[in-house]
């Protein structure tokens, strides 16, 4: 019974060992941000989504033609805007992270033309985040425009980021060895990006749906 059992697992590994491939690959396309906050006692304050790049390298693991194990590194912005309307203040924020999804791949359809999803988890760094709008003097009764680099403060700003990914796509293998893919993918974050470091909790949030294409190598 043993031997049968071993024969049997040995058969299935070489089998995923027969279809395993491994392919390397870039992406490149648009992200929109969603941030939302809680907005208390500010009820005349607004915020709206903004568009921003994204890019990055990726890789994958296929273990056999419809499982795979994907990993990137990708440069992505996830922007937004905080205005307020009684006062006519504006600030466009434009935020650069880093990330690193780490994701199960599910593909099916034929052997040219196949679509795929992508289910896993994220982790991301806030490298650096700048503002440009206008803002209001009350002495002057005036705006004034605003541009600036935001200087990160550790007992405010959470720069870790954590959170769930997935993703929807078609891929095409024009080649025996490359293929192009197009994908929606939405990256939800669970960790809020203002520590709660006052008396009045202030959780943050950012939501990012990106669109991307690219192309892979198959080896």
């Amino acid at each position: 019974m043993k031997q049968k059992f071993f024969l049997l697992v040995g058969a299935l590994m070489l089998t995923m060992a027969a279809h395993a491939q491994w392919r390397l690959g870039v992406t490149v396309g648009a992200a929109s941000n969603h941030y939302r906050m809680d907005r208390q006692y500010m009820t005349d304050y607004y915020l709206k989504d903004r568009w921003g790049l994204t890019m990055g390298i990726t890789g994958q693991y296929d273990i056999n033609e419809w499982l795979g194990v994907r990993a990137d590194l990708n440069w992505t912005q996830k922007n937004h805007r905080i205005g307020r309307d009684r006062v006519s203040m504006r600030y466009d924020y434009t935020n650069n992270y880093f990330q690193l999804p780490v994701m199960a791949s599910f593909s099916f359809g034929g052997k040219k033309v196949r679509g795929f999803c992508n289910a896993g988890v994220y982790g991301g760094y806030w490298l650096s985040s700048n503002y440009d709008g206008y803002d209001y003097n009350n002495f002057s009764s005036a705006n004034y425009k605003v541009k600036g680099h935001v200087d990160f403060n550790s007992d405010r700003d959470q720069r870790w980021d954590f959170g769930l990914v997935g993703g929807l796509g078609v891929e095409y293998r024009f080649a025996p060895h490359w293929g192009a893919k197009v994908e929606a993918r939405y990256y939800y974050s669970t960790i809020s990006v203002q520590k709660q470091y006052m008396r009045v909790d202030d959780y943050r949030y950012n939501s990012t749906l990106a669109f991307q294409a690219g192309v892979s190598y198959f080896f």
